[in-house]
């Protein structure tokens, strides 16, 4: 956000998907630019790396779909979910995303929602925001995590009884092969940082946006959006389409191979469904919910005070009409008082959750729509159909 206002103090601008070490190391190789993400290329690159790098060790068997001997390549779901969907949606859903956020906040400076005594928490807000984004610990962090991921597969592979295309069984002991090595190596590990990257990224925002709610806010109850005139923030979750998409094709088809093989019926789909689908819509919740709270005392004040106008002018309405008032007759009041009703009305429509249905519901079918898929190969489809109508619903 660059406040532009006179006196203010100034901050950088926040770019989600600027900053960090992986984001360093990208721009020195060219993979990218201040100025441009080239997400489309990189998504490409990263597939290719991903995906095509235990194509290539596996040569032959990988052109291979018969699953007589095992799980293969080509026929292998998680990998497709996982290493060609996933991270392809990641890497496009960036330039998505920042643009996005980008223009949240300068709506926020434009509207001007921020009074101009919090010019300054709001530029400091900003700052630490972007000193988070850039965290060195973080990314480490994230690598870790994705580096532990890649151990557990291996030491499932080493445990395994099923063949693949990872991995060989024999009594004497499984041996993991050349394509099941690259995998563990750099295919897992990109899934993975990836993933924990783009959350640590959204709670960097979330952050953002829980400190700027505890600003001095220039809201209004009678604001046509029923949102105090932020209602603009509630759009934000549109922008992690893709990337929602991405994460649940790769749980959906994890789900697909480890949970669902023998027990794949309507109440357990169903279970992981809703599981599912409140963790995704608990991500966004997180953030927006922080703005009930001024939202809650706008509403408050605004009606007491409402509530007061539309007294003395009904009164003053009553004196006109009867010539007196029925109760509490004695005493002055005033006699040129403005109708309240209208704004009364608006003021007490006021919804203070940020969260909407029509703008989480792309979110949602982004959510449900690989589970959605996953069912209708193990239930019937009519039934799958109507349990995800119902979860859009709610």
């Amino acid at each position: 956000m660059d406040d532009t206002h006179a006196g203010a103090p100034r901050s950088k601008e926040f770019l989600a998907s600027h900053g960090g070490p992986f984001y360093e190391l990208q721009r020195r190789l060219k993979l990218l630019h201040d100025h441009a993400l080239m997400s489309g290329r990189r998504a490409v690159l990263f597939i290719g790396i991903a995906w095509g790098g235990p194509f290539l060790l596996g040569l032959p068997q990988s052109l291979s779909i018969d699953t007589s001997g095992g799980l293969t390549y080509l026929t292998d779901v998680s990998v497709w979910a996982r290493f060609v969907i996933a991270i392809g949606a990641f890497v496009l859903a960036e330039q998505q995303v920042e643009q996005r956020l980008q223009e949240e906040l300068r709506h926020v400076v434009s509207a001007p929602v921020i009074a101009p005594s919090s010019f300054a928490g709001a530029a400091d807000a900003v700052n630490d925001a972007l000193r988070r984004r850039n965290s060195n610990l973080a990314e480490i962090i994230c690598l870790l995590i994705a580096i532990i991921a890649a151990c557990v597969v291996l030491r499932h592979q080493y445990v395994t009884d099923k063949p693949s295309w990872a991995v060989m069984t024999a009594p004497a002991g499984n041996v993991v092969t050349l394509a099941g090595w690259w995998s563990i190596a750099v295919s897992i590990p990109l899934f993975w940082f990836l993933v924990t990257r783009g959350l640590w990224r959204h709670l960097v925002w979330s952050l953002l946006l829980r400190r700027l709610s505890w600003l001095e806010l220039r809201l209004v109850a009678t604001h046509p959006d029923g949102k105090g005139g932020i209602g603009f923030l509630a759009d934000y979750p549109s922008a992690y389409v893709t990337s929602v998409f991405g994460v649940s094709c790769a749980v959906a088809a994890t789900l697909a191979q480890n949970l669902l093989q023998e027990t794949a019926t309507l109440t357990n789909i169903s279970i992981l469904m809703v599981v599912w689908l409140v963790i995704i819509l608990g991500l966004f919740a997180f953030p927006l919910s922080a703005f009930s709270r001024p939202l809650l005392e706008l509403k408050k004040v605004s009606m007491a005070r409402l509530s007061a106008q539309a007294t003395q002018y009904h009164r003053m309405a009553e004196r006109k009409l009867t010539g007196s008032n029925a109760v509490a007759a004695t005493g002055s009041e005033p006699e040129d008082v403005t109708d309240p009703t209208k704004q009364y009305e608006l003021t007490r429509k006021l919804s203070p959750m940020l969260l909407s249905h029509a703008a989480l519901l792309p979110v949602s079918a982004a959510a449900l729509l690989p589970f959605a898929i996953l069912a209708s190969t193990r239930v019937p489809f009519k039934e799958v159909l109507s349990l995800v109508k119902k979860l859009l619903l709610l």
